[in-house]
């Protein structure tokens, strides 16, 4: 028998067991991305912590959106604030930088994954538990939930709107704020948003359907405001995003056309086995009393719809929707586990977790050692320039893995302009070269190596 002390410890641990192990696994891919470094999408970059970076010190490389008025400025004006206190502590070290980064985006992980266990608790504890580590564990969301990537950001709003449009009582003013944040970190997630207003008329909640309305507008207004203060006129962010991705087809133009085919294979790879079955078994043997589609398969459905109907695809699209598949199947998984014998759940629990240890984390290289080749090379004080060979401008760290501002320029080959440009000039003291590209080039203009960095090629002259 346990004294009252220890039952009351007990029962202390168990009560705070799913905070630990959100804690614990959202930390995970802020963890991975700081160590690993690099990007998966030049957006991570060009999009977030260039642009804040360049509000904090008056320089930086603005990406085209940036000009054209295609994004809004909330989340890098939240990281700019980040970064000038980092700075009023004396921390401008990029690698350190990236790491405050982190911070923020474990805890956002961190939220979702309580979130999803308390939307999976409704069914069960154990299906609670089913739905934090399905998330937790999902390789998808170790590349992308500790990245600085509106679809990272994106992915857990809609997780927190969820939870809070599934309960018996709808918070539904909160989960109306929790879709409007989606859209304004990325406005791809318009259609996850109409599936969960789909949902809620669905299911007759007109009353929370007018709440998570007056919810989203309250957001809304907001980012109206903040586009008339950065760009002369309320929502011009989302109108030119609009014109540009959706009715002028100028993403297809300029990024490139794929088929559907093109998600499909992206999804047996990405999304555990394990979801396909349990998402049928949720559908033909829903929950009792509980709607036979959940909000978070709506808001995947019709986000996976809108991909599939958008000309230009990518990777990064499908988080999200990956991300609802895996909150819709957990808890069905944890309800499955409670009916069958212990041997044959535990059987099937090692294979769910196996499904989800094989599914690919992402099919992009993120080419992390020439972000920590580019931090490590420019680190010294007497750095004065900067060639990255074998990367384009929109694949390299900008000015904030730079870390300081001097003249850097990119490359692939030797008789490229800008080779032979900082060939000539003395300023560029520093280079850097994928698998030894251009390295006898370089040779020959002065450099010796200094370093090797997985596989790019640190040099000085």
């Amino acid at each position: 028998m346990l004294s009252p002390l220890a039952r009351s410890a007990s029962a202390a641990v168990r009560a705070r067991a799913p905070l630990l192990a959100a804690l614990a696994l959202g930390a995970l891919p802020a963890v991975l991305a700081v160590a690993q470094l690099g990007r998966l999408h030049p957006d991570e970059v060009y999009q977030s912590l260039e642009p804040a970076f360049y509000r904090v010190h008056g320089y930086g490389v603005l990406a085209w959106e940036w000009r054209s008025g295609l994004r809004n400025w909330a989340v890098p004006l939240a990281l700019s604030g980040l970064f000038r206190a980092a700075g009023a502590l004396g921390l401008e070290d990029p690698w350190t930088l990236r790491g405050l980064v982190g911070v923020p985006l474990a805890l956002l992980h961190a939220a979702a994954l309580l979130a999803a266990f308390r939307l999976g608790s409704r069914q069960s504890r154990l299906a609670g538990w089913t739905s934090l580590l399905g998330l937790g564990l999902l390789p998808m969301a170790w590349a992308y939930a500790g990245r600085t990537l509106s679809e990272s950001l994106s992915a857990a709003a809609l997780v927190l709107a969820a939870d809070a449009l599934d309960r018996p009582r709808p918070r539904a003013t909160g989960g109306g704020v929790a879709l409007g944040l989606s859209v304004v970190a990325r406005y791809g997630s318009a259609p996850a948003v109409l599936g969960a207003l789909a949902w809620l008329a669905g299911c007759r909640r007109w009353c929370a359907l007018l709440l998570v309305v007056a919810g989203g507008a309250a957001v809304a207004a907001l980012l109206g405001a903040l586009d008339y203060v950065s760009w002369g006129a309320p929502f011009h962010s989302l109108v030119a995003w609009t014109n540009f991705n959706v009715l002028s087809g100028g993403a297809a133009q300029a990024f490139g056309v794929e088929g559907p085919g093109f998600y499909v294979s992206l999804l047996l790879r990405l999304l555990p086995l394990w979801v396909w079955p349990l998402l049928l078994y949720g559908l033909l043997r829903p929950a009792s009393g509980r709607p036979r589609v959940g909000v978070a398969l709506a808001m995947a459905a019709v986000s996976l719809g809108a991909l599939l109907a958008t000309p230009h695809k990518e990777e990064r699209f499908l988080y999200p929707v990956v991300v609802l598949f895996v909150l819709e199947a957990a808890p069905a998984l944890g309800r499955l586990l409670g009916a069958l014998p212990r041997a044959a759940a535990f059987g099937l629990l090692t294979l769910a977790l196996l499904a989800s240890l094989v599914a690919r984390p992402t099919t992009i290289d993120a080419r992390g050692d020439q972000f920590r080749a580019l931090v490590r090379a420019t680190r010294p004080d007497g750095v004065t320039g900067l060639l990255i060979v074998n990367e384009g401008l929109w694949g390299s760290g900008g000015f904030f893995y730079v870390g300081k501002r001097i003249p850097w320029l990119t490359c692939d080959w030797p008789q490229d302009g800008n080779f032979r440009l900082a060939m000539g000039d003395r300023r560029f003291n520093r280079a850097i070269t994928f698998e030894g590209r251009a390295l006898e080039a370089l040779q020959a203009a002065g450099f010796h190596v200094t370093e090797t960095v997985g596989r790019e090629t640190v040099l000085a002259r």
